[in-house]
């Protein structure tokens, strides 16, 4: 080798792999470079939950599909069965999943199978709602006014000479339009709809119990309360305390949840003092709705007012008991000194 090939070969400049640096450097990383692990799809098979029949076969389901997703692909195969209508479960006696239960943190393999039951044609809370309250205010107008053929042409349009009448009406008007608003603007419901057959049961109740009280308190032979405009005075005060309670329970469980969510949290009382009946009951709205109706008895002095007040008050406890029932299942921490719905009674 001559004088300047040795030359040439010092000042070639050297590749960046040739660096001894370089190539452990190029080792390490390929030694960091992380390994791809492969997803696991589930296999879901939906049985009819009565018959056992295979209904649906979905292949290649994301692990951290909810059951809300697999509704949605259940019903591009059945679309008659809106997601709505469909309660999936483990067990075809079991209860349903929720929505947001996810598929791999149920105790099932990659293989799942989950039960269909159809709940039926659906309606919205919201709907079912305006229909059960709106009924009754318009119900109880039409008596107030007497419109012909319900007392007879003798006293068609003419009103009452008792004061009593026309307060129970401001009174009972008063309620179902409180009640429509709060549905409209208050209101947040965790389930977004419910069985339509429903509402004809809800509003037999209603609209039939707002005739029947408003045919005898707006009847030309009604006889006002015994004792007078002291009765009256104080069963409006009962009435009117209750609405703006029973408000104010409404706006402090609105502010529980927020606005798309079905976050559970424990009541507790605020700086209104309406809310502190939270302190010894869990469901203090049920208990205001009944002292309403009570004071609205007192003030009318009507048998099916009563009546309404005692079936009202009997539903509400049922509710209410469930109600406490899963606050005590869900929150372990969950305020023992409280009641349903009547402090320490019931």
């Amino acid at each position: 080798m001559d004088i300047n090939s040795v030359v040439t070969e010092i000042n070639r400049p050297r590749a960046q792999n040739d660096s001894p640096l370089s190539s452990r450097r190029a080792t390490k990383a390929s030694k960091k470079k992380p390994t791809k692990r492969a997803t696991v799809y589930f296999e879901v098979e939906i049985l009819d939950a009565k018959t056992r029949e295979k209904l649906c076969f979905l292949d290649k389901v994301e692990p951290n599909a909810t059951i809300a997703e697999i509704k949605n692909l259940f019903t591009k195969s059945h679309p008659e069965w809106y997601p709505a209508r469909q309660s999936l479960r483990l067990d075809p006696k079991g209860r349903s999943l929720k929505d947001e239960d996810i598929l791999q943190n149920l105790p099932v393999g990659t293989t799942a199978t989950l039960y269909f039951r159809d709940l039926g044609a659906q309606i919205s809370w919201v709907t079912v709602f305006l229909t059960e309250y709106a009924g009754p205010l318009v119900i109880y107008l039409l008596f107030y006014f007497r419109v012909p053929f319900i007392y007879g042409p003798k006293y068609d349009f003419i009103t009452s000479r008792h004061s009593v009448v026309h307060l129970a009406c401001i009174c009972h008007s008063f309620h179902y339009i409180k009640r429509l608003l709060e549905t409209l603007f208050v209101h947040r419901f965790s389930h977004g709809t419910m069985p339509l057959r429903n509402i004809f049961k809800n509003c037999m109740y209603y609209w039939g119990f707002a005739a029947w009280m408003a045919y005898y308190i707006n009847h030309p032979l009604y006889t006002p309360p015994a004792y007078g405009d002291e009765q009256v005075k104080i069963a409006v005060i009962i009435f009117l305390f209750c609405q703006l309670g029973n408000f104010s329970i409404h706006i402090a469980l609105r502010n529980l949840r927020p606005a798309g969510s079905k976050t559970r949290k424990i009541p507790f009382p605020t700086r209104n003092p309406f809310t502190w009946l939270f302190l010894l009951v869990s469901c203090p709205n049920y208990t205001y709705e009944v002292g309403s109706w009570i004071g609205f008895a007192i003030m009318t002095q009507c048998l099916p007012v009563a009546l309404f007040s005692l079936v009202g008050f009997i539903q509400m406890t049922i509710w209410a008991k469930g109600k406490h029932r899963s606050y005590l299942k869900e929150f372990k921490d969950y305020p023992p000194l409280r009641s349903p719905i009547i402090p320490f009674i019931l």
